[in-house]
């Protein structure tokens, strides 16, 4: 074993690496040359409680070689993966000599982290109700905001007549024959009948009713329009 030490290279460039239950596993090893007379092996832990997990000469249903029958690359392929798969693994080079299989070279360790399944599903179902929580509490606000709004237009609605005043009413006044007076109101058809029907007009009454309208809105409301409204009423006097 020893005059080839020089001469002979192996190399385990993962660190760690981490995989999902019922995954595939790949676990690389290669060597710089054939080296001496002995086997390579993989192994799960190391001293007295390491256990093989492939070996050249033995039969193992789950481990695959990625190149088939080559000398420099034991590069294996782990399938369906489980919780208990989970250490570290050792590539290692053995020699032959009398006494056995010697320990001829070995790699520095892969770290092998094996994930649940049901945690990776907890986690995104987690995200979904999270993701939901949020777009209805979104939601809520939203109509919550539109309901306010709604709310204080209708006040305002409400209040825009009592800002702009009570209605009185005002008082009735009655004019009969007296058109000097400053109280007299004359109705549209009267102020335009000839001068001959004067007298025949004396013979009635005249009410009219003045009352203040609503303030109308700014977008509605022409510029020469009134802001009262006028009614007359003609009875004969007696």
């Amino acid at each position: 074993c020893r005059p080839v030490t020089r001469s002979f290279g192996l190399q385990q460039p993962q660190d760690k690496v981490s995989v999902t239950v019922g995954e595939t596993l790949t676990l690389t090893c290669t060597t710089s040359r054939e080296g001496p007379i002995g086997p390579v092996k993989w192994v799960k832990g190391w001293g007295s409680g390491n256990q093989t997990i492939y070996n050249q000469t033995g039969s193992f249903p789950r481990v695959t070689r990625a190149v088939d029958n080559s000398n420099t690359d034991f590069t294996i392929h782990i399938r369906d993966v489980q919780p208990e798969d989970a250490g570290t693994y050792y590539c290692v080079k053995f020699c032959k000599s009398l006494g056995g299989d010697e320990v001829f070279q070995y790699g520095k360790g892969t770290e092998v982290s094996i994930h649940e399944t049901t945690l990776l599903h907890s986690m995104v179902a987690a995200a979904v109700v999270l993701c939901f929580l949020l777009l209805l509490g979104l939601v809520i606000a939203l109509c919550m905001c539109r309901r306010k709004h709604r709310g204080e237009a209708d006040s305002q609605c409400l209040a825009g007549p009592a800002a702009g005043g009570t209605f009185l009413p005002i008082p009735l006044r009655c004019c009969a024959g007296t058109p000097s007076t400053p109280s007299e109101v004359l109705d549209a058809e009267s102020s335009h009948l000839p001068s001959q029907q004067s007298s025949k007009e004396d013979n009635y009454i005249h009410y009219a009713d003045l009352q203040p309208l609503p303030v109308a809105p700014r977008h509605i409301r022409s510029p020469g329009a009134a802001c009262s409204e006028y009614a007359s009423v003609r009875v004969p006097a007696k």
